[in-house]
């Protein structure tokens, strides 16, 4: 069985050669997550080929400096919501030189969470300047799966962003 952290790092191998092969730079914006896609992507040799720059958001008043996000868009849906994460990807675009980004806010536990949007929920989104997907998911385990489980889903959005592009 392949570790998380393996697979972590097969995904941004992966996602690395995709986006080598295309041209194309990519950027993070990560809350809940911290830097791990950003860690797992500069464990790569090579990886500032095709890695621009990572955005650790982890408070409210850091997405709003760092990348642009409206604070009326957090005080009104809250950091962990669809249209944050769409925020944060949008805005890691336009304060990098990257084509390619994506965001992920959310409640890693084990406190936290709330009836509405309980420990797990992620919200993710993700970014080429024309179009960002968003989704929300809702990832089981402890503080650390939840995490790593939101990392690999978030490279595998960028996998899907550059197929829904060529196709």
């Amino acid at each position: 069985m392949v570790s998380e952290q393996n697979l972590l790092a097969q995904l941004s191998v992966k996602v690395g050669n995709r986006l080598r092969d295309e041209r194309l730079m990519l950027t993070t914006a990560e809350s809940c997550t911290g830097g791990l896609v950003a860690a797992a992507i500069t464990d790569i040799s090579g990886s500032s080929n095709w890695f621009e720059r990572g955005f650790v958001t982890y408070s409210n008043q850091a997405k709003s400096e760092m990348i642009g996000v409206p604070a009326e868009l957090i005080d009104k849906h809250g950091a962990v919501s669809e249209p944050v994460a769409r925020a944060m990807a949008e805005g890691a675009l336009l304060n990098s030189r990257a084509q390619i980004s994506l965001s992920i806010t959310g409640v890693a536990g084990p406190g936290g969470g709330t009836p509405y949007k309980p420990v797990g929920m992620v919200c993710f989104a993700w970014s080429n300047r024309v179009t960002t997907l968003v989704e929300t998911k809702h990832f089981k385990g402890d503080r650390t799966q939840v995490r790593s489980q939101a990392a690999q889903h978030a490279l595998r959005g960028v996998i899907e962003l550059l197929d829904k592009a060529e196709a």
